[in-house]
This record gives C-alpha cells, structure tokens and sequence, in this order.
C-alpha cells in the first residue's frame, strides 16, 4: 500500500511539474481533474489525447493534469492556482470541494476563461465561469430511480452511496434520485415517500477511493440483510473489479432473485462486465471521453469570444435487464 501511494504521489509530482513547462512552453488548454487515481478520468484522459492528435498543428495544447490522489482535495485547488500563475490560455476543472476551488478562483480573478467540467461550481459561484462541460447530473439520478422503481415497484429499503461530501455533480445526482423515487422537489431524505426509505447509517461516503468503497458496500450487506436495494451514485467499487467481485459473491442469491437490487453509474469495461456477471442490475453511464474531446474546443471558442452554450450536456447511456445496451459490448 505504501509503495501505491507514493507512486501515485510520484504521479501527481510528475503531472505537475509536465503542467508547469507545457503551461510556458505553448498556449496551454488546462484540463483539471479531481485525482489520477480514478479510472473515469482517465476517459478524460483519453479524449484530451485524442484531440491532440486530431489538432497536431494547432497552436494550442491540451494539457490533463490533477493531484495523484482523488482525496486530496487542497491538493486540486493548489494545481490550479499553480496553473494559473504560471499561465494557461483557459482552464477547465473538476471540483472536487466546489466550495473550496470557487473560492479560491474567487480570490485569484484570473483573465484567462475558466470553466467547469465533469464537476460544476455551487449555483452561487457559477459565475465563476463560462460554462460546464458534463452530465446533467441531475437526470443522471433521475435515470437511477426509474432503473430502480422497475425493479422495485413498491419501493422499500435503500443505501446511497456517495463520494466527496462537497462534490456538485454527486450531490446533483442523489437530488435527482430521492425526487424521482420520493415523487415530490426537494427531498432531503427519503423516509417513506414513495415507498423508499433509507436506512440508518446511509448515505455512505467513499471519498472517491474504491477500496472504501468496497468495504462500505459489504459493511452495509452485513448489517441489513433485507436491504432491497443499493445505488452507487458514481462508479467507485466497481473500479476494484476483484473486490467488488468478492463483495458481491455474499450476496449473488439475492441479486439473482432481485431481492437486492444494485444500481451503479458510470460504465467503464470494468462495470459492464459486472453487469453482464449479474453483479448489478443496470448502469447509468456518462460519456467522460467525449468530455475531454470536447473540453479544448469549447476553451478556445471562449478565448476567441465565442458565445458558447451554458451548460452544454454529453449525454447518458442506460443499461438494464431488457436493454443491455451500451454494456452488451464493452
């Protein structure tokens, strides 16, 4: 474990540092996430590679960078102040503490335009930027509850499972997944509405790390054994394919019979595979590739002065039982 995280920090050092010189060396479109420790940023990744190659002659480079781990929030908000002061053409950023990095775009004032990605700002601070690049998250837990209410017609018990405390998209998410499943705005906690209630001790918050994750996910099996239902707001457990695998053989009887439900987001391979095992009953995923393909053209639309759209959504893919969809292949 002490060898991971210090190659993770390495990681992040590294990030860092090749951020600093591109950020000198060239018009540097930086594209700031919440940890390179989480597989759905390396979509991101991808895509920002991606353009790279499509725009080899441009004068522009798209630049991924982020702190090593997805817990190290102060970490983020310190890269993009680096980022920053060092200079970049435009900034696009993850939030892990919304709060925190508004603030601290907030006390800065850059120039140069920031927006948001994958992750908004608070709707106080969205001022902040230009525009946000992503999921309607919101819709995202939306989708949540009716793949939920399909299976579960009635309702009944149910653990949300949370990241970052202060996380905008996450928070969207589970908004939309208690109004849809409560039938009424503004729940803050379903006790009944609908027929779900959720149990004590959730929500649970994993931080972004899967291996905590995990161990909530089989803490909450054993303490409820009647649970009927668990939503993994965002992908996490399903990133440790092997523990996740381990977790869900205690209960495979039950996600067989439908008698537990698990409902998780994102679908990276490692999560369609655990759908077409039978370890969840249907993902909703967002398209993290397409955000960081995207991302570089719409900073530099906002350099050139170019209205651009606010928000501007990437779309979900939905797999269940009766359309596997997405995950048949993948």
């Amino acid at each position: 474990m002490k060898r991971k995280i210090s190659m993770l920090a390495a990681a992040g050092v590294a990030a860092l540092a090749a951020g600093s010189a591109l950020a000198q060396d060239s018009k540097t479109l930086a594209i700031v996430v919440k940890g390179l420790d989480n597989p759905f940023f390396e979509q991101i990744n991808l895509g920002c590679k991606k353009w790279m190659e499509e725009h080899a002659d441009s004068e522009y480079k798209c630049l991924y960078t982020g702190p090593a781990s997805s817990a190290d929030e102060a970490g983020e908000v310190q890269i993009v102040d680096d980022l920053l002061s060092k200079g970049v053409a435009a900034i696009a950023i993850s939030p892990s503490n919304a709060p925190a990095m508004a603030n601290r775009i907030r006390d800065i004032a850059p120039s140069v335009p920031v927006m948001t990605v994958d992750a908004d700002f608070l709707e106080q601070d969205r001022d902040l930027r230009k525009t946000y690049l992503g999921t309607d998250n919101y819709l995202m837990g939306v989708k949540m509850a009716e793949e939920a209410a399909k299976l579960k017609p009635e309702g009944g018990t149910v653990c949300l499972q949370l990241g970052n405390v202060a996380a905008d998209n996450i928070n969207a998410r589970a908004q939309g997944f208690r109004d849809t499943a409560g039938g009424e705005k503004g729940i803050d906690r379903l006790t009944g509405q609908g027929g779900w209630t959720e149990i004590e001790g959730c929500p649970v918050f994993t931080n972004d790390q899967a291996d905590l994750a995990n161990q909530q996910m089989s803490d909450v099996f054993t303490a409820n054994p009647d649970l009927d239902a668990f939503v993994l707001v965002g992908g996490w457990a399903q990133f440790a394919p092997q523990a996740y695998a381990q977790v869900t053989d205690q209960v495979m009887d039950k996600l067989n019979a439908k008698e537990l439900v698990i409902i998780a987001g994102d679908t990276l391979p490692p999560q369609t595979k655990a759908f077409r095992e039978g370890r969840s009953h249907a993902q909703v995923g967002q398209r993290p590739f397409e955000m960081g393909l995207r991302a570089p053209d719409v900073m530099i639309q906002l350099i050139n002065g170019e209205s651009v759209e606010d928000p501007l959504f990437t779309g979900l893919d939905v797999c269940n039982g009766d359309d596997p969809g997405f995950c048949k292949d993948n």
